[in-house]
C-alpha cells in the first residue's frame, strides 16, 4: 500500500514509453510525498470503455496515518494530475481512499 490504479480510455491509452515515465513519477510521489516504502507501492494501468466523463481517472488506496494530512493528500492529487497531464496528455479525475489499519486486510502472494 499505496495502490494506484489509473484508467485510460482504450482509444487514448498512452504508449509504453509514456507509461514508463508516468510510473517513475507516480512512484516518486508515493515514496517521497506519501512516505511509502518502495516495495509497498503498486501501480497499474487499465484500459476502459469510455461512457462519460474524463478520458482518464485515477484511484489511490492508501493506509491512513497522521502524516497523511488533508493538505498533503491535496498536494499529492495536484502533483498526480500534473504528472498525468504531462505524460499522458489528458486531464484525469482523481479519487483517494484512505483505510484505517484495523479495516485493512491484505495478502501478498
Amino acid at each position: 500500500m499505496p495502490g494506484l490504479t489509473i484508467y485510460f480510455t482504450e482509444q487514448r491509452m498512452p504508449a509504453h514509453t509514456h507509461l514508463a515515465a508516468l510510473t517513475e513519477r507516480c512512484t516518486q510521489l508515493c515514496t517521497d510525498l506519501l512516505g511509502a516504502a518502495l516495495d509497498n507501492v503498486h501501480i497499474q494501468y487499465l484500459g476502459a470503455r469510455h461512457g462519460r466523463g474524463y478520458p482518464a481517472s485515477a484511484e489511490l488506496t492508501y493506509r491512513l496515518s497522521p502524516a497523511r494530512t488533508p493538505a498533503l493528500m491535496d498536494e499529492f492529487m495536484r502533483q498526480l494530475a500534473l504528472a498525468i497531464q504531462q505524460h499522458a496528455g489528458m486531464a484525469a479525475r482523481i479519487r483517494c481512499f484512505g483505510c484505517t489499519p484495523a479495516s485493512l486486510h491484505a495478502r501478498n502472494g
